[in-house]
């Protein structure tokens, strides 16, 4: 170990300074640092060739109650005497190494991180590969920041609510309104993160967590707080929408970790659940981790939902419910009190520590020095990378949706627009960029540089913000039209919608109307609406307007986002993305109460519905919306059209009529058959597609009027065609959830759909 005058530099200085003891305290930085600290080779926990269980159960027999409740919040005390260092659980990486939480900080040493898109732009890629290559490479550069003292190896990512709400603030960091879409997410960005490369399954690369659990998505709507909402749920709602994007997380992804909400559903706090933690996440999932709460929520429990009556019962109730580890206080302040009062067993509290135990020994937690593990060569070279800054960009490029474009608007031609007016509060956006959870980029491209990069511009902001309280109006039309072209940059920010803050109403704020409208009329040339923002817009005014030519959807795309809206503008590249949820008219927001969490529609209410799935109304965009520079058709190529399911003998469904039968395993044996369709580029520009296969199920079971099976991102050029092949299993995919929140398969006919390509598939027994 160096002396506090030997000479350091860069990283090594760092690595040399995290090796020496924390002041006062006797172990080094890292958990059974045996090379630095040789009295702890004869600790079996700190013996990586014993089996983990063993490892976890000798650790934990050697802590006093204590020790143990100060490893059930985030912020974990370490043990002196076991060489134990402090550590702080809470990092995120939502899009991105970010700075949210006290795990993560950015120095000179690594000034910032790559930035991906917000999430629900990288969701309208629909690009399964992708997601989980952004994983990898966020992990990676987490990994390199680990290895010189600058973040931890669990980080609270990612968000799979469902965008049940276009009103939702944090709807942006979700990956949409769709389970299937949210649920391949999940797990595939999960893996991403989590994976070893050396292809050990109990090691972790670092923790992923899946958030919020469950039914989760009102934050703070005309005074209603997420604190203290109680989310009425249905059983079928629970089970059809809300649950599959947290089953995939546990049993696709093996996920490390799951985090329990703020509010209650059906009048029970979520962190006090025993039937949601005990029962469903780590009985029926098998969860193989930790499962946490939000941050102060036991404290919200007995506070702002008063639940219990003392802060010991609140305690307890979380832990005997299932409960890990509490991002707060409140247990390390309560745990002892409770089980003072009898409340809470010192048992209770070994199975907790000890699952929060063997997720750090999957980490190399208790491997000591992290450079002499797997990923100890990692450093701050690692982050920021070329490869890295161009994956950000090439995210951006394939979720960025093109919702309208007239004859001969986009692409436009650098060779024949000379001047391009560029007028907006975003056009020259560079943090609203990122959305929310957001980390320091490794740098920013604006729209307005990039755009200046394929041609000369004129700009002129129009607003003061996003929320344009007086536009500018004269100045930008005067710019307008003196342009061949003008490119409005419009949209929201996180003053607009973010954590804590919903919106009232989805029109776009302020006078930023009036001033696309008059821009538009002035111009002479075509007129491009770019829309970031991470909820959908009531634009339907520029949909119908002729002299807006264009309309792009950009989300919050990144540090690359000016530069991947200039590729797309440019036709660079040639836009692929689809719209991940419904973009609903104002009307809906002026008559649906956001609070009411059903899904399907009630006639006798005139409540619509909610999502694709359900929806009966008139929408500005629908999901999956997204338009190309060229032209793609469908041919089926392979598909049955009679599908026949085995059913045990003496079945009630042989002896009688029945429209529907369970999705059980006896009956789904040897039901999965394929789908093959070929698809052709008939245009002249190459691009990438997307295919999205639906299912509309027979009508029973109040089932979704259509429903997403499956996706595919395809590159074909010019003239070329491709297969997209889809397994399809008929319990999984074409099974439907019952009032009563079980799986049922609907016989008869079920309509298969791929763009204006439909083929009917008959189900029967």
């Amino acid at each position: 170990m160096a002396p506090a005058s030997f000479p350091c530099f860069a990283a090594l200085c760092i690595v040399l300074l995290s090796l020496r003891p924390i002041p006062g305290q006797a172990q080094p930085v890292f958990a059974c640092d045996v090379a630095n600290n040789p009295g702890l080779k004869n600790l079996s926990f700190c013996d990586p060739t014993l089996d983990l269980q063993a490892r976890v159960s000798d650790l934990v027999s050697r802590l006093t109650l204590p020790e143990k409740i100060g490893w059930l919040v985030n912020a974990a005390k370490g043990v002196s005497r076991l060489g134990i260092p402090n550590y702080e659980w809470w990092s995120e990486a939502l899009h991105g190494v970010s700075n949210v939480g006290p795990g993560t900080r950015f120095t000179s040493l690594v000034p910032g991180a790559t930035s991906f898109p917000q999430v629900i732009l990288t969701a309208a890629t629909f690009n399964e590969s992708l997601f989980h290559t952004i994983g990898k490479v966020v992990s990676t550069e987490a990994r390199a920041m680990h290895n010189v003292g600058l973040a931890g190896l669990t980080f609270w990512s990612p968000n799979v609510n469902i965008f049940r709400d276009p009103r939702w603030g944090r709807g942006q960091e979700t990956p949409g309104e769709d389970p299937v879409l949210s649920s391949k997410y999940g797990a595939a960005y999960v893996r991403g993160l989590q994976e070893s490369d050396d292809g050990d399954k109990e090691k972790l690369k670092v923790a992923a967590c899946c958030k919020h659990y469950t039914a989760y998505d009102v934050d703070n709507w005309k005074g209603i707080q997420r604190y203290s909402f109680n989310a009425l749920v249905t059983q079928q709602d629970m089970d059809d929408t809300f649950q599959p994007p947290f089953k995939s997380c546990v049993i696709d992804g093996d996920v490390a970790s799951v985090m329990c909400s703020y509010n209650q559903v059906n009048g029970k706090p979520t962190c006090g659940d025993p039937d949601l933690l005990a029962g469903v996440i780590r009985g029926q999932w098998k969860l193989n981790g930790y499962i946490v709460s939000d941050c102060d929520s036991l404290n919200e429990m007995f506070h702002s939902q008063k639940y219990t009556k003392t802060p010991e019962e609140t305690a307890a109730l979380a832990v005997n419910s299932g409960l890990d580890l509490n991002c707060g206080t409140f247990l390390s302040s309560n745990a002892q009190k409770a089980v003072d009062r009898g409340l809470l067993n010192e048992t209770t509290i070994d199975k907790a520590v000890s699952n929060n135990f063997a997720t750090m020994m999957r980490l190399g937690f208790f491997d000591g020095n992290p450079t002499n593990q797997l990923y100890g060569k990692l450093g701050p070279k690692d982050v920021c990378t070329p490869e890295n800054q161009n994956l950000a960009r090439e995210v951006a490029r394939q979720g960025i949706v093109l919702l309208k474009n007239s004859a001969g608007s986009l692409p436009l031609s650098s060779a024949s627009i000379k001047s391009l007016a560029v007028i907006g509060p975003n056009a020259n956006a560079t943090h609203t960029m990122l959305g929310n959870y957001e980390g320091i980029p490794c740098k920013y491209t604006t729209p307005l540089q990039g755009l200046t990069a394929s041609t000369a511009t004129l700009y002129q902001p129009g607003c003061a913000d996003t929320s344009c309280a007086a536009a500018q109006v004269d100045a930008a039309k005067k710019v307008a039209a003196s342009a061949d072209a003008v490119v409005l940059v419009m949209g929201s920010d996180q003053s607009i919608e973010r954590e804590s803050l919903d919106r009232v109403n989805i029109t776009l704020p302020g006078q930023q109307q009036l001033l696309v409208s008059e821009v538009a009329s002035a111009s002479k040339g075509p007129v491009v609406l770019v829309i970031m923002s991470g909820g959908g817009m009531d634009v339907q005014f520029a949909k119908d307007d002729p002299k807006i030519t264009s309309i792009l959807w950009v989300g919050f795309p990144g540090e690359a986002g000016g530069a991947a809206i200039a590729d797309v503008i440019f036709g660079a590249y040639n836009p692929s993305g689809r719209l991940p949820m419904t973009w609903y008219p104002e009307s809906y927001a002026d008559t649906v109460d956001m609070t009411d969490m059903h899904m399907r529609p009630n006639p006798a209410t005139g409540f619509p519905g909610r999502s694709y799935r359900f929806y009966k109304g008139p929408t500005v965009f629908s999901f999956g919306d997204g338009l190309s520079y060229t032209t793609f058709s469908h041919e089926l190529v392979a598909a049955p059209k009679v599908v026949s399911v085995a059913l045990e003998e003496g079945h009630a469904c042989l002896a009688s009529e029945c429209k529907s039968i369970d999705a059980v395993e006896e009956s789904c044996e040897n039901s999965g058959f394929e789908i093959h369709l070929r698809v052709k580029n008939v245009g002249k520009m190459r691009g990438s597609h997307t295919v999205l296969l639906f299912s509309s199920p027979p009508q029973q079971h109040n089932a979704p009027q259509k429903q997403l099976l499956g996706f595919q991102k395809m590159h074909i050029e010019a003239g070329g065609e491709g297969v997209a092949r889809f397994d399809v299993h008929v319990c999984k995919h074409l099974s439907v959830v019952d009032e009563n929140g079980k799986r049922k398969v609907g016989l008869g006919d079920h309509l298969l759909h791929v763009g204006n390509l439909k083929h009917s598939l008959t189900v029967r027994i």
